[in-house]
């Protein structure tokens, strides 16, 4: 009898949910590897928007709110880098995003999201393998997914800046087989993209700038470095 999923006492974070996306349980490995600390670190940008903890500063950069700090440690390093002064937006994500997928990975872990399976390497060398959890979070995020771009949903803020990023990786094609990689689908990633997110605009107003300020330098980042 198997046990159940462990637990955190924290909600998981942008930056989590995007990781275990980008997981593919098939062959335990994750995509887009060469280009995640950007996105990973637009994750953390996008996260501290949504949680009003960040806000615009003119000429693509962004800054802390004062005296607004977030919760969570894994959001506290950005946080405080931008608190020293207002940054550009690559500036931001190539300083926080390299530090990001170890501690991001460990926390998904621990969820039991993701479990981590020893092995050997031609029966001498010990190996650690990565296969999918039993908590099914990552199904329900991919469904969510789906239910916007396919089915037409109107996403929640959270959704809709996890959609744009998980856009600006360029991994949505290896989602075919749930996501079908159609013109309509490609049409509303991309407005997602730029924070057309419909109703509510004027209450994410500041969320959908960062957001598409974020995809937009995750992009550009993306056209110059290999895609892993």
């Amino acid at each position: 009898m198997t046990t159940g999923p462990r637990t955190h006492s924290k909600p998981p974070t942008l930056a989590e949910d995007l990781l275990l996306l980008l997981f593919q349980p098939g062959s335990g490995t994750v995509a887009s590897e060469n280009t995640l600390f950007y996105v990973l670190g637009g994750a953390v940008l996008a996260d501290l928007a949504l949680g009003d903890h960040l806000t615009t500063a003119g000429r693509g950069r962004v800054r802390s709110v004062p005296d607004s700090p977030p919760p969570d440690r894994l959001l506290r390093p950005a946080w405080d880098y931008l608190a020293e002064k207002p940054r550009g937006v690559q500036t931001a994500l190539a300083a926080i995003g390299p530090a990001l997928r170890q501690p991001v990975l460990q926390r998904l872990i621990t969820r039991g999201d993701i479990d981590q399976e020893p092995r050997k390497v031609l029966g001498l060398f010990r190996s650690t393998a990565l296969r999918e959890g039993r908590t099914e979070r990552r199904a329900r995020l991919l469904a969510d997914v789906r239910q916007v771009l396919v089915e037409g949903a109107q996403p929640p803020a959270r959704v809709a800046a996890l959609v744009a990023l998980l856009s600006a990786s360029g991994t949505l094609p290896q989602f075919h087989r749930e996501i079908p990689w159609t013109s309509p689908v490609i049409t509303r990633a991309k407005e997602l993209e730029r924070g057309d997110w419909g109703a509510d605009a004027a209450a994410q107003a500041v969320t959908r700038t960062v957001t598409a300020t974020v995809v937009n330098s995750a992009i550009v980042a993306s056209t110059v470095l290999p895609r892993g």
